[in-house]
């Protein structure tokens, strides 16, 4: 009885948190996410940048918490606002119900080389013809609760147009 009153207890305190600093709600759950993806993908080739979709959804916590870690760094956001569109593509899954939003999803699953096999978040890079030129597995850049910065940079300086075209 005290394990489960401790319990309760705890749970209390972790949604109360939560409701006093709750992470941004990026994805937007009616998009089509391929009609996203030509958009970015428009915005690239008259920028002279790549895409990079972060797949994933409102559900995953992981995925909310790398929106914010990036949005909040500014040495990260610089670098993903010179050199990529970066979109966050929903991940819509089966149980959802809606069929339309089921086949659209697996749609984009197959455009983007079926990556949710890695696990959400998921990053795949787009160049500017929107061919698929790095998928990446988010856990490489996770640490602890969160992700490491350095591993993150690398990532993203790893994929920039001038990186891969050099």
């Amino acid at each position: 009885m005290k394990k489960a009153l401790l319990s309760f207890f705890i749970i209390l305190i972790a949604f109360s948190i939560y409701a006093q600093n709750p992470i941004k709600r990026v994805y937007d759950e009616n998009t089509n996410p391929n009609e996203q993806i030509d958009k970015a993908l428009e915005t690239a080739l008259s920028e002279n940048k790549f895409v990079v979709c972060q797949v994933g959804g409102n559900w995953c916590p992981w995925c909310l918490i790398f929106a914010d870690f990036i949005t909040n760094d500014s040495t990260i956001s610089k670098v993903i606002e010179e050199n990529f569109v970066y979109i966050h593509v929903n991940y819509n899954s089966r149980q959802s119900g809606d069929a339309e939003k089921v086949q659209q999803t697996s749609t984009m699953l197959k455009r983007l080389g079926n990556p949710g096999r890695f696990g959400y978040p998921v990053f795949v890079v787009l160049d500017e013809k929107g061919k698929v030129i790095h998928i990446q597995d988010s856990s490489f850049l996770e640490e602890g609760k969160g992700y490491n910065k350095e591993k993150v940079l690398r990532f993203f300086r790893s994929w920039t147009p001038q990186a891969v075209k050099n």
